[in-house]
């Protein structure tokens, strides 16, 4: 019976929030250092990313456990650019920042951007 646990879907947007989450249920230090970034998932919409380089986000975050939804057109490059969202938790947003900044077509740039933005949660 669902009840039995007083299930509850945490709203986390912060660190701190993460932590203290963790915390509130008596998480080892050691043990929230390792998952507060897990924790927090952080949805980035990005405009007029060239196809190709939307195709190699995609498959960036998709080796590390995110996704990225892409237009359909960037299978056959049909269109030059497309607008992306991404999705992932931080934890695979720091694993796939360093895998972009040595891609080509301004994905060092949306790495730069990713991090900045990762870096105000």
């Amino acid at each position: 019976m669902i009840n039995d646990f007083s299930p509850e879907i945490l709203d986390l947007n912060t660190i701190d929030e993460a932590r203290q989450a963790m915390q509130d249920i008596h998480c080892t230090d050691a043990g929230i250092k390792i998952m507060q970034d897990k924790a927090l998932f952080k949805v980035i919409k990005l405009y007029d990313v060239n196809s190709k380089a939307a195709n190699i986000l995609k498959q960036t975050f998709l080796s590390k456990g995110g996704e990225v939804a892409i237009s359909r057109h960037c299978a056959d490059l049909s269109k030059e650019t497309s607008d992306v969202i991404i999705m992932a938790t931080i934890h695979q947003y720091k694993r796939a920042i360093p895998v972009l900044k040595m891609q080509p077509w301004k994905l060092k740039q949306i790495a730069e951007i990713l991090t900045t933005m990762i870096k105000e949660v």
